[in-house]
């Protein structure tokens, strides 16, 4: 038993801080205008931008990757040496619970371990949720693999179903450039963002599962119906949906259109947001073509001189990167005019991005909250709660924490 920590309530203002293009992230000013903890409660019919309030639910985590709410309210966590943790709630004050699992053939090395996940849409009949997984045979490193579980009734244990749902995604020994992150698409198709494991051909050849973006039938395993490359002779190309990417770490799905973002690593810099469009190539190749050994981290994050067609990044970075991890998109109108903003965590940048999509697809402007900037280390699972709020946890190694961010 990990005990839940006292909390720590916060009022922020966003601040704005970047506009216009991609790719340019403008300087902002300071300021901080107090309105009340999460008691205060936020108002259905708010116009304009609310404050925020930030609130620990829980300490005591290890890296813990990603966030799953159950349909009662109770909350799976993910941690990458290997544990899972069941909170009582996503309030202050939840308590926790140890979920015993098998994980003896997890390879935690590096950015490998136990890393996203998803609660599956019938889990209130089935117990089912789904994480990915880097995997070991023998002792050696062997795939990533996404994984399906039966959390037992009590919340003590799950239990591991026979056969991976999907394997056979690339692993380098390090652990480096892992992936994996799973999100819901609006039609019930699992998508799965992917790494490229730091080789330089991976992101383009169409018979890996590296440097993709998956679009997987949650109850086979199988291809999702209507993928780019359904007729494929090679079964790995049928579970592609977009290639071409180096280590995609946020998937999030737009509730308006059901348009899919992603959050993506770039090399030293270029860190893109990308709106996936199907058989989409978002243009990494760092073995130029195959005309180069090795991984050449040079060439340009969407390389659109080798590949014209290539899809550009909806927004950019420039330097330094920030290393953009999960996201997710606001809704509901109690966010005032932050509905639909899509917030991108970043763990090198150590805050939350609070990004405004335009209707051409591409990011307008770019506000950080002030109480969430540099305040609580590196930031890395982001997700939204069915009750609106916003699940973020931090990834500082120890003593992590799980935060909820409410409209005040």
């Amino acid at each position: 038993m990990r005990r839940a920590s006292a909390a720590v309530a916060v009022a922020a203002a966003l601040v704005l801080v970047g506009c216009a293009e991609p790719g340019s992230v403008a300087g902002g000013g300071a300021g901080n205008s107090p309105a009340g903890g999460p008691e205060g409660g936020a108002d259905p019919t708010r116009t304009g931008t609310p404050d925020l309030a930030v609130t620990e639910v829980a300490s005591g985590f290890a890296n813990p990757w990603d966030i799953g709410v159950l349909p009662d309210g109770q909350v799976l966590i993910t941690e990458r040496e290997g544990r899972l943790t069941l909170l009582s709630e996503a309030e202050e004050g939840a308590t926790t619970t140890d979920v015993a699992a098998d994980f003896d053939d997890l390879l935690a090395e590096g950015e490998g371990g136990l890393l996203g996940m998803v609660v599956h849409p019938d889990f209130a009949q089935t117990r089912r949720f789904t994480t990915c997984q880097t995997h070991t045979e023998g002792g050696q490193a062997d795939d990533v693999r996404l994984v399906t579980w039966e959390l037992a009734a009590d919340g003590g244990s799950a239990a591991r179903l026979a056969d991976p749902l999907v394997g056979g995604l690339p692993l380098n020994p390090s652990g480096r450039h892992s992936g994996c992150r799973p999100t819901l698409a609006a039609d019930g198709a699992l998508l799965v963002g992917t790494g490229d494991t730091a080789r330089g051909d991976v992101p383009q050849d169409l018979t890996s599962l590296g440097g993709k973006v998956l679009r997987v039938d949650l109850e086979t395993g199988g291809p999702a119906a209507g993928n780019p490359f359904a007729d494929a002779a090679d079964p790995a190309q049928r579970l592609i949906y977009t290639y071409g990417h180096r280590n995609v770490q946020g998937v999030a799905v737009q509730p308006e259109t059901g348009d899919a973002w992603t959050a993506e690593h770039g090399p030293s810099t270029d860190d893109e947001v990308n709106v996936l469009r199907p058989g989409g190539n978002y243009g990494w190749d760092p073995s130029q073509g195959g005309t180069v050994g090795g991984y050449d981290e040079s060439v340009p994050m969407t390389d659109l001189e080798r590949f014209p067609d290539a899809v550009p990044a909806a927004w950019s970075s420039g330097s330094p990167v920030e290393a953009l991890s999960g996201a997710a998109f606001l809704s509901g109108p109690q966010w005032g005019d932050l509905d639909g903003t899509l917030v991108v965590g970043a763990l090198r940048g150590e805050k939350l991005l609070f990004m405004t999509p335009g209707p051409d697809g591409t990011v307008t402007e770019v506000g950080i909250p002030d109480e969430l900037d540099g305040t609580y280390g590196r930031l890395r699972a982001v997700r939204l709660a069915p009750d609106g709020a916003l699940l973020v946890s931090t990834s500082n190694g120890s003593d992590d924490r799980i935060l909820r961010i409410d409209p005040v």
